[in-house]
């Protein structure tokens, strides 16, 4: 068994939060994960995918996600003999790749799961949810706390200030409102 983090390393997160804070997640859960269970630690995925109209960082598209995933899978199974793996995802633009995952298990020969447990507790992006868990985790600039929630500045915190995802994403407009009622 294996457990293998994905995230993403250059997405702005606000002025509390550095920019790599969903890989930072991702990998300190999976790790956890790994020390607890006995399962191998695979580290974490570079590429990370991003939905339509969200421009919050740099990320890739899906196929080069997979073919980074196919790669690492398969190192796990012929170097390690990894037979199943956990992805642990703590980025909201991976999830499209839970569609992929019966495919990607007959092609690789192996058993797989994908939680995005983290990104449903944190809720609303580089929102209180995901500024606590960076904070317990030691990643978090709380001194910056009061520009944080500054939409012209941050819009991504929340999607506040990005008014296209609001109106495309559902989802996105509870997430803003939700910052604009409680921060």
């Amino acid at each position: 068994m294996g457990i293998l983090a994905l995230g993403s390393h250059q997405e702005r997160h606000g002025a509390v939060l550095p920019p790599d804070t969903d890989a930072k997640l991702a990998a300190h859960v999976a790790l956890e994960a790994a020390k607890r269970s006995g399962a191998k630690f695979l580290g974490i995925l570079l590429t990370s995918h991003e939905l339509p109209l969200i421009r919050t960082g740099k990320h890739h598209s899906l196929r080069k996600m997979m073919g980074e995933l196919c790669r690492r899978l398969g190192e796990a199974k012929e170097v390690l003999g990894v037979k199943a793996v956990v992805l642990v995802n703590a980025h909201g633009g991976n999830k499209p790749l839970r569609e992929h995952l019966h495919k990607l298990e007959k092609r690789m020969g192996m058993r797989l799961a994908f939680t995005t447990l983290l990104v449903d507790l944190e809720g609303p992006h580089a929102g209180t949810g995901e500024v606590s868990a960076a904070a317990v985790a030691g990643l978090a600039d709380l001194s910056r706390l009061d520009e944080h929630l500054d939409s012209k500045e941050y819009p991504e915190v929340g999607f506040v200030g990005m008014k296209g995802v609001r109106r495309k994403y559902p989802w996105a407009e509870r997430h803003a409102r939700e910052v604009m009622e409680r921060g």
